[in-house]
C-alpha cells in the first residue's frame, strides 16, 4: 500500500496515490512559501509511505525519485553497510522497530528511511503504532511542529514517536519488574511445594521480561546508529538546518538515556533471576534438611529396636515385667534428645 502525504501550510495532508505525483523542487532561501503560491498549485509532496508494498508500487516511487527501493530481504541484512548508505543522491537508513509491545510478544521489524532532497520515503512491512500516532498529530495544524516542507523533519518526528513509544514500553516494563520483585521477596508464609511452584512461575516471567528488554535495547541501538549517522552528514555531504541539528541532538540524548535505563532494567532482571534461583535452592535445601533431621531423630530408636530384636537365647531384659514399656520409653527419649539438641543449635 502506498500512502502519499503533502505539506500544506503547517500540516500534512493525504494525496490520492492514483494521481500523478512529482517530487518537489528545492525551495531557495527567501522564496515564497507554499502558502503564498496560487491556489491551483498543489502542495508539495514530502512523504511517500510504503506499507507492505507491491513491486509495482516500489517501481512507481523509484522511478518518481530516481532511486532503487530496497526489498524486504535487503532491509533484513544486519551489516552496517547494508543499513546505512548513500546511493543515487539519497541517504538510506534502516532501523529495527518494535511492534506489538503491549501484547507481551514484541516483534522486531526493519523500517527503512530514504531521504532525497526534501522528500522522505519510508518502507515498512508492518504497521508500528508510532507511525499512526505521528500521522494523527501531523494532520492537525502545527500538531507535529512542522514549519517547512521537509522530509527530514518528518523523519525526525517519526523517530521521536518511536523513541516515545519505547520510553512508554520501558516504563511499563519497570513497573512489572517491580511487581515481580515484590512477589519474590514477599514474606508471606506458604507451603514449601506451593512456594517452589510460585518461584518457578516467576522464573518464567523474569525470563520473558529479560527477552523483552533485550529486544528493546536492540531497537534503541539501531535508532541511535541511524540518528548518529544522519547527524554526521552535517557539513560533509549536506548542510543541515539549525532546527534539524537541534532535534537530532535531542533524539541522540533521549536514545542514550533510554539505553542507560534499559541497561539498568536488564541488570535488575539478572539480579531477580539469581535471587529466584537462590530462593528455590534454599527451599530445596530446607526440604533435604528436614529429611536429614528426621533420619537422625529416628536413628537411636531404630538402634534400640534392633538390639531387642536380636534372637539371642540369653537377654535378661526380655524377662522383665516392665521390659516392653522401658524399651518404648528409651526409644522416645532417644528421639527427643537429638530433636532438642538440633533445636537449641538453631538447625530447625
Amino acid at each position: 500500500m502506498l500512502r502519499i502525504h503533502a505539506y500544506d501550510l503547517d500540516r500534512l495532508v493525504p494525496v490520492a496515490s492514483d494521481l500523478p505525483v512529482v517530487a518537489p523542487a528545492p525551495v531557495a532561501d527567501g522564496a515564497l512559501a507554499v502558502s503564498a503560491l496560487p491556489a491551483e498549485v498543489p502542495p508539495a509532496v514530502v512523504w511517500y509511505d510504503l506499507i507492505n508494498p507491491t513491486p509495482e508500487e516500489e517501481r512507481t516511487v523509484g522511478e518518481t525519485l530516481g532511486i532503487a527501493v530496497p526489498s524486504i530481504d535487503e532491509m533484513e541484512d544486519i551489516e552496517l553497510s547494508a543499513r546505512l548508505y548513500q546511493e543515487d543522491g539519497a541517504e538510506f537508513m534502516t532501523m529495527t522497530v518494535l511492534t506489538r509491545p503491549d501484547a507481551g510478544t514484541p516483534r522486531k521489524v526493519p523500517v527503512t528511511f530514504i531521504v532525497k532532497g526534501q522528500v522522505l520515503v519510508t518502507v515498512r512491512h508492518a504497521e508500528p503504532r508510532p507511525f499512526d500516532a505521528f500521522l494523527a498529530r501531523a494532520r492537525k495544524p502545527n500538531g507535529a511542529g512542522l514549519h517547512s516542507a521537509s522530509g527530514e523533519l518528518i523523519m525526525t518526528g517519526l523517530v521521536e514517536a518511536i523513541i516515545d513509544r519505547m520510553a512508554d514500553t520501558l516504563e511499563r516494563l519497570g513497573t512489572e519488574i517491580d511487581q515481580i520483585s515484590q512477589s519474590i521477596f514477599s514474606a508471606k508464609a506458604a507451603k514449601a511445594d506451593k512456594k517452589t511452584r510460585d518461584l518457578q512461575e516467576l522464573i518464567r516471567e523474569v525470563g520473558q521480561k529479560g527477552e523483552f528488554i533485550t529486544v528493546v535495547r536492540e531497537s534503541l541501538v539501531s535508532v541511535s546508529r541511524v540518528v548518529a549517522y544522519y547527524a554526521a552528514l552535517d557539513g560533509v555531504d549536506r548542510k543541515l538546518s539549525k532546527e534539524l541539528r537541534q532535534r537530532l541532538k535531542l533524539l541522540q540524548r533521549d536514545a542514550t538515556s533510554l539505553g542507560d535505563h534499559s541497561a539498568f532494567l536488564s541488570g535488575k532482571i539478572n539480579f531477580l533471576l539469581d535471587a529466584t534461583l537462590g530462593l528455590i535452592n534454599l527451599e530445596q535445601n530446607q526440604i533435604i534438611k528436614i529429611f536429614s533431621v528426621a533420619a537422625v531423630v529416628f536413628l537411636p530408636p531404630t538402634l534400640v529396636a534392633s538390639v531387642y530384636g536380636m534372637n539371642f537365647a540369653y537377654q535378661p531384659e526380655l524377662q522383665w515385667h516392665y521390659g516392653y514399656p522401658a524399651a518404648i520409653g528409651l526409644m522416645i527419649v532417644s528421639m527427643i534428645m537429638p530433636y532438642v539438641y538440633f533445636k537449641r543449635k538453631g538447625w530447625l
